[in-house]
């Protein structure tokens, strides 16, 4: 299971993420960051990592794409820090 939430105010994103960021999780989480993008690509985008239990390589590479777009993230754990 996965959840993105999305708080947003006039100057940044704030993106949630819980659960294990695998395969289909992983391509939708894509999908939705792409029409952020699309919709407004000058805000700051936080990334907040701290209840992502799971990582897979399909998640690593999204992560990878998010990051040459500018995200910052937030990880407190040993695993998502890593």
């Amino acid at each position: 299971m996965f959840r993105i939430t999305v708080v947003e105010t006039s100057s940044e994103e704030r993106w949630i993420l819980q659960g294990q960021l695998t395969g289909e999780f992983a391509s939708e989480l894509s999908a939705n960051w792409q029409k952020s993008l699309n919709r407004c690509s000058d805000r700051l985008r936080l990334v907040d990592l701290d209840e992502v239990t799971l990582i897979d390589r399909c998640g690593e590479e999204v992560l990878l794409e998010m990051i040459h777009q500018r995200a910052r993230f937030v990880a407190s754990g040993l695993y998502t820090r890593h």
